[in-house]
Order: C-alpha cells, then structure tokens, then sequence
C-alpha cells in the first residue's frame, strides 16, 4: 500500500507499553509534540518511567481483550508498542498471548474504534539476516528461521498486523527497531544488562557476535515520523549503527575507564554456561544472563540499514557513541552500576 493517512492531533493517542523502555521514550516524544497522550498499563506495572508526566493512565493488558477498545475510544491514533520482550521464558505460551493474540485482538479493538493511524512496534528480530552487510526490509526471513519464542511471537505478530491492513483496511505502518540503548531502560533489557555488566568492569570475555545500536530517542522521534511520513503498510527499519560486540565493549570501557575485555570465547565454550543459567532461572524464575537462544542468535551479525526510513521519513539517528554514554549516565544515576 501506498496511501498516507492525516492524524486529528486534538484527539487522544493511546500509547502501549509506555511504561516500558522504548515504549517510555514514545510517549517522552509525543508528550514534547503537546499531544494528548493516553496510556495502557496493568496494574502490576512499573511506573517510573511515568513519573510526574501529564498522562491519562487507562488500566488493561493485551491479554485483557474487553480491557482495549474502553481505552481506544475517541483515540485517533495508536502507538503499540508493548510486547513481552525477553530471550528466556519458563512458559512460552504467555509470550504468545501477549506479542501475538494481543496484538491482534488490539488491531481489531483499533478498527472497531475508528482509530486513524496506527504505528506498530516490530523488531528486526523477524527480519533475515545476512552473512556480509545490511540486511534491509527486503531481506527475506520464514518463521522457521525464527530462533526462540520472543523472535518467533514477533514474527506472527507482524504477519497479524500485515494481514489486517490487506484484508480490513488497517491504517498502520510497521517499524522495526535495532537495538536500542540510552536512558529509561528500567528492567533492564537484554543489551541493557550488557551495558551494565560491562561499565561495572564484570565482563571479562566475550563472544564474536555483532548489533546494530540505535539510541532509545532516535527510535521514538522514527516512531513519530512513520505516524506522519510512513506509507500504510510498510515496513522500516529503525536503526542506528553496525557494531562489533568488541568494538561495543571497547566503548563502554573508554567511556567508564575501564580495560576492555581482551578474551574472545568462541560460542560453543559457552554453552554449558548457559546450560547452567537456564537451570537456575527455570528454579529461581529469573531470566538468565547467557540463555541458549542468545548463542544461537549470536552466530549471526545482527547488522541493518536504515536507508529507507532515512529517504522516506527523513530519520536521521545519532552515532551510537552518545547511546552508549547516556545509557551509562542513566544507569548510574539509578544506581545499578558504579
């Protein structure tokens, strides 16, 4: 699809996720705009990222199907952003409640509810990789290639929403972010706990794998301008930056002094590691710094361009550099590295 849609901004827009770290940044963006911004949360989340914001608080889960279209109604526009995101579940099936039959049922609440644009938070996780270079929008993936419940949840998620714009009518375009990394990243995520690890001088080796880093900021002000530029049915890709995990690390010690890690282990030396780790999350219920999956996703560069998003939206992300050293910045300041 071509078509681009007009948004009425004096209506409300609803936010998923907004207490979560992209999700946050989203609705810091909208907020800056003077929009009216209205935000899904459970009621179990966590709500610093929220703090003092004038934002009206609606209560529900995607899970929560009659929760959705009450907190769409008089919604002209709608950013889901929320997805469970993590690379290690002791029940999968909840993930796919969650990323899959959530986002589904979201949509249909948006159609029902006469929301006029709709941008969807995707991942490049779904996307093909490439074993030289950038993989784009183009580079074809199968859910086959779909390596663990969170990229395999995403990727059905994303055919969902896809389906919906053919099929119904739709009015969403899709972004896929890299990697993001900058302040608000409560939990934190995966490459968060890197960061923290890293900066706190408690990595001492390392695997051969690679990220696209993209500040958190630079993905929301994207968000925004595929709400505004994008074309209905498309797909873009929100990135930043193709680093090595050596060259990643090799920054996080220049910025916080430290030695970087000299140790490059080869990935099937970590493996019993992560045998053990996940042993101690499926007793413990937490979420295992070095997970199998993750291996299996590190034999692959995860490298992206973002060239169509920078021709089409006019996107244009910071170098990874000032990610890395507001993702510090913000860390420290909550305490969660020295």
């Amino acid at each position: 699809m071509q078509s681009r849609l007009m948004v009425d901004s004096s209506r409300p827009v609803l936010v998923t996720g907004a207490s979560g770290f992209v999700g946050a940044a989203v609705m810091r963006a909208l907020l800056a705009q003077g929009r009216d911004v209205r935000v899904l949360l459970r009621p179990s989340s966590d709500r610093r990222n929220l703090a003092a914001l004038p934002v009206e608080i609606r209560t529900g889960a995607l899970e929560d199907h009659a929760s959705l279209l009450p907190a769409l109604a008089g919604c002209g526009a709608l950013f889901h952003v929320a997805a469970d995101y993590r690379l290690w579940v002791r029940d999968p099936a909840a993930m796919y409640r969650a990323n899959v039959e959530g986002t589904r049922a979201l949509m249909e609440a948006a159609l029902a509810a006469g929301v006029e644009r709709i941008v969807y938070t995707s991942s490049v996780a779904v996307l093909g990789l490439l074993s030289e270079g950038s993989a784009d929008e183009t580079t074809p993936s199968t859910l086959e290639d779909m390596i663990g419940p969170y990229k395999r949840s995403k990727f059905l998620a994303e055919v969902a929403v896809s389906a919906l714009v053919r099929e119904r009518g739709l009015p969403a375009v899709i972004v896929n972010p890299s990697t993001p990394i900058g302040p608000g990243d409560v939990k934190p995520t995966p490459t968060g706990r890197i960061i923290v690890e890293a900066a706190s001088g408690r990595m001492p080796a390392y695997v051969d794998t690679g990220l696209n880093l993209v500040h958190v900021d630079d993905v929301a002000a994207g968000h925004l301008l595929a709400e505004a530029k994008g074309r209905t049915g498309e797909r873009y890709i929100l990135g930043g930056e193709d680093l090595s995990l050596a060259e990643i690390l090799r920054r996080i010690a220049a910025l916080t002094g430290r030695t970087p890690p000299k140790l490059a282990l080869p990935i099937p030396a970590v493996w019993p590691i992560a045998l053990v780790a996940e042993a101690l999350g499926r007793l413990t219920g937490r979420e295992p710094f070095v997970t199998l999956d993750g291996l299996r996703m590190a034999r692959h560069k995860m490298f992206f361009s973002s060239a169509k998003a920078m021709r089409e939206l006019g996107y244009a992300p910071r170098p990874a550099e000032q990610g890395l050293a507001d993702a510090i910045a913000w860390f420290r300041a909550a305490g969660m590295c020295p």
